[in-house]
Parts: C-alpha cells; sequence; structure tokens
C-alpha cells in the first residue's frame, strides 16, 4: 500500500466512528434508561474532556517524538471503553465511560491530520507525497456511509447494534493506525511535557490569527449542527428531503476535497478564509430567510467552501508555520481551544437564540462569517510576516 492509501484507510476507519457517534450515541445512552436531561449531561462531559485531552494527547506524542503510538493507543482504549456501552450500565458508569472514550479518542483526528499532512508534503517517494485534500475526502465519503448503513442496522437490530459497530470502528482505527508509514527522522526530540512546550505553538502569531479565523468561521455552523433539523420539520419538511439537504453538504465537501486541487491552489490559505467566510454569510442568510428547498439546496452546497474550504486553509497555515516537532500539539490545540471550545458555547448560545429566533437566529450566524474576513486579512498579514 501506498503512504496516501494508508492514511485513506485509517480515515475511513476513525470517520466510521464519526459517523455513528453524531448520529447515533445519544440514541445509545437512551437506550439505557437515561433521560434528556442525563443524555446531555453525558454528552457534556464527554465534550469537557475532549477539550483537555486532545492538546494533551498532541504534546505527548510530539514529546514521544512518534504520533503513531498515540493513534493507536487511544484508539484501542476508546474501543475498550466503549465495550461499557454493552453492559447494563446506569447513569455512573456511563458517565465514566463517555470521559474514557472522550479522553482516549480526542488526539486521534488531528494527529492523523498532522501527520497526514506532513507526509503530503513530502517528495513523492515510497515514504510520503500526495494530494492531502484528496485523501482526507475518504473520510467524508466513510462517515455519510457509516450513517446510512447503522441506520440500517439499527432499524433491523436495535439501537445496540451501533454501540457494537461504534467498538469495531474503534478497533479498526487502531489497526489502520498500525499500518501508517514511518515519518521522516528528526534531528532532535522534544521531550517538555510543561506549558512552555504545551503552549508553544500559540507564540506563532499566525497560530493565533488562524484560531480567531476558525472559531468564527466554524463555529457559525453551531445552531445548523443544533437545530437545523428542527428548524426544517418545525416548516413541514420531510425526513427524507431533510436527510437529503444534509447529504448534499457533504457531498459537496467531497467534491471540493476530490477535484478542488487547482482551486485550492489558486486562492491559499487566506483566499481560503475568506471565500470560507464570505460563503458562510451567503448560506446563513439564505438559510435563515427561506425554507424553499429549490433554494436550500445550493444553499447547503456552500458547506464545500464553509466547512470544507477552512479546514483545508487551516491544514495549509499549520503545515507552513509550526515546526514538526510541534505538529502535534499545534493540531490538538486548535482541534481543542480553536474550533471545539468556542463551538461548544456556541452551541449553549443556540439554544436561547433559537428560542426567541427561529430561523432568524442564522442571520447571528451570517454575522459570525462577516466578522472573520477582517480576521482573515489580519491572518494574512502575519502569514506575511512569518519566515
Amino acid at each position: 500500500m501506498t503512504p496516501a492509501n494508508r492514511f485513506v484507510l485509517l480515515y475511513s476507519a476513525q470517520f466510521v466512528v464519526v459517523g455513528i457517534t453524531l448520529p447515533f450515541l445519544p440514541s445509545v445512552l437512551a437506550g439505557h434508561g437515561l433521560s434528556p436531561e442525563q443524555v446531555g449531561v453525558a454528552l457534556a462531559v464527554a465534550a469537557g474532556v475532549r477539550l483537555v485531552a486532545g492538546p494533551a494527547g498532541g504534546r505527548l506524542a510530539d514529546a514521544l517524538g512518534d504520533a503513531r503510538v498515540l493513534l493507536v493507543a487511544g484508539s484501542a482504549l476508546a474501543a475498550l471503553a466503549a465495550c461499557g456501552f454493552l453492559l447494563p450500565a446506569g447513569f455512573g458508569l456511563l458517565l465514566l465511560v463517555m470521559a474514557l472514550q472522550g479522553a482516549a479518542f480526542a488526539p486521534v483526528v488531528p494527529l492523523t491530520d498532522a501527520l497526514a499532512v506532513a507526509a503530503s508534503r513530502a517528495p513523492a517517494s515510497p515514504s510520503g507525497g500526495f494530494d492531502y485534500a484528496r485523501v482526507r475526502a475518504a473520510g467524508s465519503i466513510s462517515f455519510m456511509l457509516a450513517a446510512i448503513a447503522v441506520g440500517q442496522a439499527v432499524a433491523l437490530f436495535g439501537i445496540q447494534a451501533a454501540a457494537w459497530l461504534l467498538v469495531a470502528g474503534f478497533g479498526a482505527t487502531a489497526l489502520a493506525a498500525l499500518a501508517l508509514p514511518a515519518g521522516p527522522p528528526r534531528a532532535s526530540r522534544v521531550v517538555a511535557l510543561g506549558w512552555a512546550g504545551f503552549l508553544a505553538p500559540l507564540r506563532i502569531k499566525a497560530v493565533r490569527r488562524l484560531m480567531l479565523v476558525s472559531a468564527l468561521i466554524q463555529g457559525s455552523h453551531a445552531l445548523y449542527y443544533g437545530f437545523g433539523t428542527l428548524h426544517w420539520q418545525a416548516a413541514g419538511l420531510g425526513a427524507g428531503l431533510i436527510g437529503g439537504l444534509w447529504a448534499v453538504g457533504v457531498l459537496a465537501e467531497v467534491a471540493l476535497f476530490l477535484w478542488g486541487k487547482g482551486l485550492v491552489a489558486r486562492l491559499g490559505p487566506v483566499g481560503l478564509s475568506l471565500a470560507a467566510a464570505g460563503a458562510g454569510v451567503l448560506r446563513w442568510g439564505v438559510t435563515a430567510l427561506t425554507v424553499d428547498p429549490w433554494l436550500l439546496v445550493p444553499a447547503q452546497m456552500l458547506h464545500a467552501a464553509s466547512f470544507g474550504m477552512q479546514h483545508l486553509a487551516t491544514m495549509a497555515v499549520l503545515g507552513r508555520v509550526v515546526p514538526p516537532a510541534e505538529a502535534g500539539t499545534a493540531q490538538t490545540l486548535h482541534a481543542s481551544l480553536g474550533v471545539g471550545l468556542w463551538m461548544g458555547l456556541l452551541a449553549l448560545a443556540c439554544g436561547p437564540l433559537y428560542a426567541a429566533a427561529g430561523g432568524a437566529g442564522f442571520w447571528a450566524m451570517a454575522a459570525l462569517c462577516a466578522l472573520a474576513v477582517p480576521a482573515s486579512l489580519a491572518l494574512g498579514a502575519a502569514l506575511r510576516r512569518s519566515p
């Protein structure tokens, strides 16, 4: 297998986990008898643990000098923790399961990104050199197929089928990580685990600017993720149509990753962020104004820009300005502080926002994307001053 195919395998395995967790994990918890309030507490505990465990895992990976160790160990431990969903567990045990699983798996996806970006930039040879976006597309495709397949399995065998498949997905991720190619040798190995090393990437101005841009653009998806389906259901759209609208967004993202290499190269990281911000303003503005499917479909296609282009911009910036010895720390810090923290805070704010404004709340999401325009220009200025 080529290095690209090994990363395709890894992304496919880990996004099976994501494709099960997002749609079905709340139902798995409810299937154990948890009330809606308890389900919310369990999800919040896992999210809080991930915010801390992700950067800690990234720092440890950089200290060890081999992120593959964390990928294999984290995925395997998450598989063991997820076995708790197969037991007749109560609320207390399920909280522990959620915390352990969240902590173990938190650094896996961002560390995979760090390794994939580094390998993609290597000269074309047996050890690397490939189009990162095309490889990353495997994750988006896997997410979509997993959600569909697991939905069918749940319909046939009940919600516990999702728990079994979740354990299998974690295990498959650990096995796929074992097959990753060895990274390039480093002249020196980072061993400091203190705050100085942990926060080292934040000393880079472009990284700080990038985190603000990501918080605004990726955070603007919070209302969509939390209340998009409810908004469309209240407007009378059917379940099949709503599922199709979500699928259109993912398909557009996949198309960008597979065939957008020329566009990505022409725009560069700042152009990608500006395009993502502009697309977000248009997408959320349309979503606020109408529930007409003929207008929502093209608006959903803008997911390729509002999410996909900002993701690719992030990979380009971190790959350019962060030293290889800090790549894992930077990726996990960005995932936690640049996206996860603000997504969580905005998700909390979106509840009262949607209750008060309904679909008009999407104008607030459009405003976040508008604010990302000057933030992206500031990112460009920081990149021009970077060595």
